[in-house]
């Protein structure tokens, strides 16, 4: 959307790209064990990044892989097996989708969730996207309570 709309002049399409694109760079991060400094700068030179909004992408990535233990601590008491046994991919989106919930209080929850799911679908196994989902559900009604439950009136 384009400034003076619901959005406040944030452009929403770059956004989501820099959510995949911080997706795509906490994988190989959560793969490779190289410093984030690191990842980021390869991926920047390898990646198309003048589509996404750099600043959130470096925020995402960046607020991840700082806070990874305290994310992980959160999330875990959502999921149905040990934090390790989580798939890759699904794994980092649950990672950024916390820190947002957590972080980014300006995004409301619903947007959180839905770009969650939806990048699980692109880039995750085939029902990936429903295990997100509820995981993030369960995370939003604690962490976003009041929100949430205006939310479900």
């Amino acid at each position: 959307m384009s400034a003076g709309g619901p959005s406040g002049g944030i452009d929403l399409a770059a956004r989501s790209r820099a959510r995949r694109r911080a997706l795509q760079a906490l994988y190989a991060w959560q793969l490779s064990g190289n410093r984030i400094d690191r990842v980021i700068e390869q991926f920047c030179q390898e990646q198309d990044m003048r589509i996404a909004d750099l600043e959130y992408f470096d925020a995402l990535v960046r607020g991840v892989a700082r806070q990874q233990a305290e994310l992980d601590a959160a999330i875990a008491p959502f999921l149905d097996r040990a934090i390790e046994r989580v798939d890759p991919i699904e794994l980092a989106v649950l990672r950024i989708a916390a820190w947002e919930l957590r972080e980014r209080i300006d995004v409301p929850y619903r947007v959180v969730l839905n770009e969650a799911v939806e990048t699980t679908k692109r880039f995750g196994a085939e029902h990936g996207h429903t295990y997100v989902n509820g995981v993030l559900d369960k995370l939003a009604a604690t962490w976003r309570s009041a929100e949430y439950g205006a939310g479900r009136r």
